[in-house]
C-alpha cells in the first residue's frame, strides 16, 4: 500500500508520528479499534460456551474446544513479524476484519445445519485466528499513530473498551440470542444464536468499511512498510523473523520481565473465570443464587461505569506521575478486590447492595490496575519491530490466562467458593513481588534497554 503523495511536515520528537492530511483525532477511531478487538474474542471465549451448551454439548466439550481456540492468541507471535515486513497494518486491520464477518455469517448459518458442532468449530477457529491477527496489527497502529504521553492517556480508554466489548457480547448479545430463542413460544435456539451472530457479522462489516476511511494513514510507517513489502524475499523475511525475537530477547533482566507479564494476572484470572458461576450457583453449592437478570443488570450497567472511570483514571495517573511510581499502588489496589469475593462466599449476605459494592470496586481496580500493565507491555517492545514485540509480550500474558482460568472449575469444586477467593488472592502476591525487580527507570515509561 503506498502513501498519499502529500503528507505533513515532521513533527517534534515528543508528538504523534506524521499522519495524513483530514486525520481524524484518535478519540473516534481508538475506541472503536479496541471494540473491534473485545468483540471477536468475547465470540470465542464466552458467546461460544452459551451456544454450546444450548445445542447440548457437554462440559468437557466446552473446555476443550474453548481452551484449544484461546491459544491463537497465545501464539500469535509467530506470524506478527509478518505484520511488520509485508503490508501495512492499517490494511490488516481492515481485511481482518471483513473477515471476521464472513466467518461470523458463517457460524450464524452453522446453527441450522446438521453437522453445525464441526461447522462452527472450524469458523470460530477461523475468528480467533483473524481476531489474533487483528490484536497484532491494532496495538501496532496504536503505537504508529500516538506518541509516548497519547499512549499512556489513551490506554486506559483502550482497556476500558475492550472490556465493554466484553460486557456487550456475554451480556446484550447472549441475551439477545435467548429473547429470539424463546419468542416464538418454542424455544428455538439454532434461531437465536443466528440472529445473535448475524448480529455480530453487521457489527464487523459496518467497522471494517468505517475504519477503512477513518483510520489515519501513518506516513512514514506506511512509506516504510511498502518499501519492505516490494523488497523482502523469504529467506529476508525469515532472517528479519529471527531479529525480532534477538531483540526482544535482548534486553536487561528479559527473565524477569516474562516471568512478571506471565503471572502477574495469575489471581485475577482465577477469580473472573469462576465469579459469574458464583454469583449465578444456588447457595447449596456455595453459590449466591442471583438470577440472570440480576448478573446481567450488574455487568450490562454498573459494572461498565466503574471500568471506565478506573481505565481512565489509571492512564491518566501513568501519564502524570510515571510508570516506576504508579504500577505498585495501581497493582495493590487491583488485588484487593479479590479478598471482597471471599467475604461474599463466606457471609453471604442478603443485601444485594453488598454483591453491587464488591463488583463495583472490582471493576474499578480492574481497569486502574490493567492500565498501568499495559503501559508496561508496551515499554518492552523496540521501534523497529512494535507489533511483533507487543505480540509477544501479550502472548506471554494470554497463557497467563489461560493456564489459571483452565484449572479454575477444579479448584472451585476441590475447594469451595471461599476458600477458592483466598487461594485467588494468595495467587496475586508473587506478581506483585515481582514488580520490584523490574528495570524501569525513574521518570521514563519505558524499560532500560
Amino acid at each position: 500500500m503506498t502513501t498519499e503523495s502529500e503528507t505533513q511536515s515532521s513533527q517534534a520528537a515528543t508528538s504523534a508520528p506524521e499522519l495524513t492530511s483530514h486525520k481524524v483525532p484518535p478519540s473516534v477511531f481508538i475506541p472503536t479499534l479496541y471494540f473491534m478487538e473485545g468483540l471477536p474474542y468475547t465470540i470465542v471465549n464466552m458467546m461460544s460456551v452459551v451456544f454450546y451448551k444450548n445445542l447440548g454439548a457437554s462440559n468437557e466439550f466446552i473446555g476443550a474446544v474453548t481452551s484449544v481456540l484461546s491459544f491463537a492468541w497465545t501464539l500469535k507471535f509467530i506470524w506478527a513479524p509478518l505484520i511488520d515486513i509485508y503490508g501495512t497494518r492499517r490494511g490488516w486491520i481492515v481485511v481482518a476484519q471483513l473477515v471476521l464477518s464472513a466467518m461470523c455469517a458463517l457460524l450464524a448459518g452453522s446453527a441450522f445445519l446438521p453437522q453445525n458442532v464441526a461447522l462452527s468449530v472450524g469458523a470460530l477457529g477461523l475468528i480467533a485466528l483473524a481476531s489474533a491477527t487483528q490484536d497484532v496489527a491494532i496495538d501496532g497502529y496504536y503505537m504508529d499513530v500516538l506518541n509516548k504521553q497519547q499512549q499512556a492517556v489513551y490506554v486506559g480508554v483502550r482497556n476500558a473498551i475492550y472490556k465493554i466489548a466484553v460486557l456487550v457480547g456475554q451480556g446484550p448479545l447472549v441475551m439477545l440470542a435467548g429473547f429470539v430463542a424463546a419468542s416464538s413460544g418454542t424455544v428455538n435456539y439454532s434461531f437465536g444464536w443466528a440472529t445473535a451472530f448475524s448480529s455480530c457479522c453487521v457489527l464487523f462489516l459496518c467497522f471494517g468499511i468505517l475504519h477503512l476511511f477513518i483510520l489515519p494513514k501513518v506516513g512514514d510507517s506506511e512509506k516504510a512498510q511498502s518499501e519492505t513489502k516490494e523488497k523482502v524475499d523469504f529467506l529476508e523475511g525469515m532472517k528479519r523473523f529471527g531479529s525480532v525475537l534477538k531483540t526482544f530477547i535482548d534486553q536487561d533482566r528479559i527473565a524477569v520481565i516474562c516471568l512478571y507479564i506471565f503471572i502477574f494476572r495469575f489471581g485475577d484470572a482465577l477469580m473472573l473465570k469462576m465469579t459469574m458461576p458464583f454469583l449465578l450457583d444456588a447457595k447449596e453449592n456455595g453459590g449466591l443464587a442471583l438470577s440472570t437478570q440480576d448478573v446481567g443488570l450488574i455487568y450490562g450497567t454498573v459494572g461498565p461505569i466503574f471500568l471506565l472511570v478506573g481505565g481512565l483514571l489509571g492512564g491518566y495517573l501513568v501519564a502524570k506521575f510515571t510508570l516506576k511510581k504508579v504500577l505498585m499502588p495501581t497493582a495493590l489496589i487491583q488485588s484487593i478486590a479479590i479478598p471482597l469475593y471471599w467475604a461474599l462466599a463466606y457471609f453471604k449476605p442478603e443485601d444485594f447492595s453488598w454483591i453491587y459494592i464488591a463488583n463495583s470496586f472490582e471493576q474499578f481496580s480492574y481497569g486502574l490496575g490493567t492500565a498501568a500493565y499495559t503501559v508496561f507491555l508496551l515499554s518492552v517492545v523496540k521501534p523497529q519491530y512494535k507489533a511483533a514485540h507487543y505480540a509477544i509480550a501479550t502472548a506471554i500474558m494470554a497463557l497467563g490466562l489461560i493456564v489459571p482460568g483452565y484449572i479454575s472449575g477444579y479448584m472451585t469444586t476441590w475447594l469451595g467458593y471461599p476458600n477458592f477467593f483466598l487461594v485467588s488472592f494468595l495467587a496475586s502476591i508473587p506478581g506483585i513481588i515481582t514488580i520490584f525487580f523490574l528495570p524501569i527507570k525513574s521518570g521514563e515509561e519505558k524499560l532500560s534497554s
